[in-house]
């Protein structure tokens, strides 16, 4: 039997599986929803790191896809990933050095990412001497205040300034909510003042007799009221949209209300090494294997500790067991009821899928991830991460 055709049980583990079903819903619900708001849709990438389902979203119906670090666009490069989009800014000659060889590659159409003049001089740089003319958004601090400037003004300055650097073409703005909190009401607020700061900056160099081709916003949680207000046509300068969680999903985007539970398609695949105390069981993947993230900003959400400790992922089928201590190579499952029934105590060898706070990690620690159906392998992708 082929590993692709393999059944779920001869699969070595810790290993990171992937439900098909479950991704390919998420795949056309995402495609569904910016076909009806109007836009095109580029889901970033980070989630997975792997050109393969890159693919499938593309088939399903995104215009391209978006990276954040210039390097993990070699890879979707070389796998014929025709459309990227680098969402973060960069500087320096080792990042210039594979921009060049991004534009060596034939057909690939690349858009960069500039909020500083030294970011877009370096750029400009490398296009005049390659004789090509580089597409660059500006990135627009929507109050998440991380990368971007500041809208209106200084970002009419911004561009102002890179109108004059010869072998770049500005596009446009691209924008990432991210803040508020995770309520129906809180995201909606966030995705209108988001579309709201993005578009009126777009109108603002317009006025100025600047085009403005692209308008981009979107964040996972705020997919579904940014495309709300979309299709209500209060915003048409938006162009595209960027949601990337929503693919995959995990219990981080559960909670930020991204994704419902059932709507999480990676689990980490474990299996239980010792069973000899009656309050615990010891599985085989650590942070190794989960990553170490706790989720510390939900700290004050009611049911967040046990026994002093946060959780790092929720077992499918057994919401009585806490995932509550974790290692290197190794957690601890605890039973939430000490006097659990015997025939829910879990032996040596049991096998458990374990959905993980962040499937980002989770994937980004793994050379391949298994797609599976019906508890048979389908596929077996590669996690690309960088070339």
């Amino acid at each position: 039997m082929s590993e692709q055709h393999a059944d779920l049980s001869t699969i070595e583990t810790p290993a990171v599986i992937v439900y098909m079903d479950v991704l390919e819903s998420n795949i056309a619900e995402m495609s569904r929803l910016a076909r009806e708001a109007g836009v095109r849709l580029r889901p970033h990438t980070k989630i997975h790191e792997c050109p393969e389902i890159a693919g499938m979203q593309i088939a399903g119906g995104a215009c391209g896809i978006e990276v954040g670090a210039i390097e993990r666009a070699l890879c979707m490069a070389d796998a014929g990933i025709q459309d990227i989009l680098i969402a973060h800014p960069f500087y320096g000659e080792p990042k210039l050095a594979v921009l060049r060889r991004l534009l060596e590659k034939p057909g690939l159409k690349l858009t960069l990412m500039a909020d500083m003049l030294e970011q877009a001089e370096g750029i400009s740089r490398t296009g005049e001497a390659l004789g090509k003319t580089i597409p660059v958004l500006l990135k627009i601090n929507a109050g998440g205040n991380r990368f971007g400037v500041r809208p209106g003004e200084p970002a009419l300055r911004t561009v102002e300034q890179l109108l004059h650097l010869p072998g770049i073409s500005f596009e446009g703005l691209y924008a990432h909510e991210s803040g508020g909190k995770p309520t129906r009401e809180s995201l909606e607020k966030v995705a209108r003042e988001t579309a709201t700061l993005t578009v009126e900056t777009a109108r603002l160099l317009v006025k100025e007799v600047i085009p403005v081709r692209h308008v981009s916003v979107g964040a996972s949680p705020t997919l579904r009221a940014t495309c709300d207000l979309l299709k209500e046509g209060e915003f048409p300068e938006i162009t595209e949209i960027h949601p990337g969680h929503c693919a995959i999903g995990d219990i981080w985007h559960v909670r930020a209300l991204a994704n419902p539970r059932e709507a999480c398609a990676a689990a980490v695949l474990c299996t239980v090494m010792s069973a000899v105390d009656p309050g615990y069981v010891i599985i085989d993947a650590g942070y190794k294997t989960f990553g170490a993230d706790s989720l510390i900003q939900y700290r004050d959400s009611p049911g967040f500790f046990r026994q002093g400790q946060p959780s790092f992922g929720s077992v499918q089928g057994r919401p009585d067991l806490w995932l509550g201590k974790i290692s290197a190579e190794t957690a601890i499952l605890q039973y939430m009821d000490p006097a659990v029934v015997p025939e829910k105590r879990l032996r040596i060898g049991d096998r458990l899928e374990i959905v993980p706070n962040s499937a980002t990690l989770a994937i980004s620690l793994q050379r391949r991830i298994y797609g599976v159906r019906n508890g048979v392998v389908e596929r077996t992708f590669s996690v690309a991460g960088t070339a």
